[in-house]
């Protein structure tokens, strides 16, 4: 997911640029009084649309908002959601949901099988334009769908009456029960959708929930939002806060102060400030399944720059040239950790010997620092573009660790000879906008992955796919990892090589610099119980947390 967040991860990225974390605060309660928190997020809300959204911070909120036909529960296992039994058949490509009849939308309507059909499909649709439509691979005729050849209504996704939904696949995927979990899959009120029309999604009051609550107070530009428990939820005996407000704060230490007061239960902490808390009963690092990375536009509207981002000795100049262990203990020092190639670490396991997938993929020279190599390459590839000088603009969010990280990087990358970098921090929603519309040179981005599978990283960089911002191209790249999702999907194995080979494809080429993953060193209220954390996904998952 697009950590593209700040994240990403939207994130993001899931998704940008420091990993955007969430967080709680509240008071005792006795039973006489509401369960309340106040949640901080270090970048504003882009969207409510389920199709649309990309990032972390839209992720969380779905997540706690709304339900598909299961939930992200402890450990990244998929626990019941509005299907309440599922039967596989088919060798793996035919799966039958019985949905629970006790489940509604937030307006009263039923929550039924044909809000899942017309969700998926609105959501393939090429008018709708959704970042995420690549998931789908795999159901039956969704890519020749979203590539305009077959009309959405041959999507392998059927209601049969209003409690029973059939899913069709091409092609086992090995992954699938996971994305059942995610918000894209999630299904969407057809009445509501058309109500609002383009609307739909970009307020609190244009939207309608079928999750543990329902989001009031979001204009769609403010920075403060409230989840309230929503009582037309098919287990809101299970749900204990009654509300969790939240806003947006950008600077650590506006929120430590926020959280000193006890006018907020979560903040996330500086490095200056870790120093100082690493012993307080409601420190807490989080880690995320994220990798921080830069990545280059090979389109850039300069001809020249277009050209030295295609030359592949200046872009491992530009990675050899970052110091990455300084940065992350010196900048960040937040328990984040050096990358170890593109596939975040402690992500999946090797089938056979349980090797984590970062060891059976290293190519340690795209992530390690040499500044002689660096400059020695520099120099050679400035001379293959016939140029002596270069100058860069460096993308990212406008958090605070975000322009501590454009400081760094401009730092390291103006070591070499004739470079100029100039930074260029602006909010969140903005560097995804601009991310996505090829609007930038380099731009630090983040991937927070959606499910525990390499894949999810992988699949990024295809050159047909749509978060390829930067138009990474090659077709060994490509091959792999359509025979991950294809011809191998069903051989653990021969899938696992089709992935390391990717991954090694990618950071020979030097196709993005990565960076670092991302863990967040918060401050969370000792007396909030019940937060379902995973890395992977949707992060937080609320549903049964509680003041204790």
């Amino acid at each position: 997911m697009n950590f593209k967040t700040a994240a990403k991860v939207t994130v993001v990225a899931g998704a940008s640029v420091l990993f955007l974390a969430a967080c709680g605060s509240s008071k005792s309660s006795s039973s006489s009084s509401k369960q309340t928190a106040n949640w901080t997020e270090s970048a504003e809300l882009p969207t409510m649309d389920i199709s649309k959204s990309t990032d972390v911070v839209s992720s969380n909120a779905l997540n706690n908002t709304n339900e598909g036909l299961y939930r992200l529960g402890k450990n990244g296992k998929v626990t019941p959601g509005i299907a309440k039994s599922t039967k596989v058949t088919n060798g793996g490509k035919t799966y039958t949901f019985t949905l629970r009849k006790n489940a509604k939308w937030s307006n009263g309507d039923k929550v039924t099988a044909k809000d899942f059909v017309y969700g998926w499909q609105r959501t393939v649709n090429p008018k709708t334009a959704s970042q995420y439509a690549y998931l789908y691979s795999g159901i039956k005729n969704a890519d020749a769908i979203v590539n305009g050849k077959k009309p959405v209504s041959s999507l392998g996704i059927k209601a049969d009456g209003d409690y029973k939904l059939t899913v069709t696949l091409d092609k086992p995927i090995a992954y699938f029960d996971k994305l059942m979990g995610f918000v894209n899959f999630f299904p969407q009120n057809e009445k509501v959708v058309k109500k609002y029309g383009s609307k739909y999604g970009t307020s609190s009051k244009a939207m309608v929930y079928n999750g543990p609550y329902k989001m009031t107070g979001w204009t769609g530009t403010n920075l403060s939002w409230t989840l309230k428990k929503n009582n037309d939820y098919w287990d809101k005996k299970n749900v204990k806060m009654d509300s969790i407000k939240y806003q947006v704060v950008k600077d650590a230490s506006t929120g430590l102060n926020l959280f000193n007061s006890n006018k907020v239960d979560f903040t996330t902490l500086s490095n200056e400030q870790v120093k100082n808390y690493k012993n307080d009963k409601n420190y807490l690092v989080r880690k995320t399944a994220s990798t921080f990375y830069v990545e280059f536009n090979r389109d850039d509207s300069n001809a020249t720059l277009a050209k030295a981002f295609k030359n592949k000795k200046i872009r491992q100049a530009l990675s050899l040239a970052i110091n990455r262990k300084s940065y992350v203990n010196n900048t960040l020092g937040n328990g984040s950790t050096v990358s170890k190639g593109y596939v975040s670490e402690d992500l999946a396991e090797n089938p056979k010997t349980g090797k984590d997938f970062t060891s059976d993929a290293a190519v340690p020279s795209a992530v390690e620092y040499n500044l002689t190599k660096a400059k020695k390459l520099w120099k050679e590839g400035m001379k293959e573009i016939g140029e002596s000088k270069l100058s860069i603009k460096l993308l990212s969010d406008d958090t605070d660790g975000a322009k501590k990280s454009t400081e760094f990087i401009q730092g390291a990358w103006e070591k070499l000879p004739g470079l100029t970098v100039s930074n260029q921090n602006v909010p969140f929603k903005t560097r995804l906008q601009r991310s996505q519309s090829g609007n930038f040179d380099t731009v630090i981005s983040a991937w927070n992955a959606d499910f525990t599978d390499p894949i999810s990283f992988l699949s990024l960089f295809t050159s047909d796919n749509s978060y390829n911002n930067g138009k990474y191209d090659s077709a060994a790249y490509d091959s792999a990892v359509k025979k991950a999702e294809g011809a191998d999907s069903n051989n653990k194995s021969a899938r696992w090589a089709d992935m390391v080979a990717a991954e090694k494809q990618l950071m020979n080429d030097q196709g993005v610099i990565p960076i670092y993953q991302q863990a967040s060193a918060t401050l969370t209220r000792s007396n909030l119980k019940g937060i379902i954390y995973n890395t992977a996904g949707s992060q937080y998952n609320l549903k049964y947390m509680s003041v204790k």
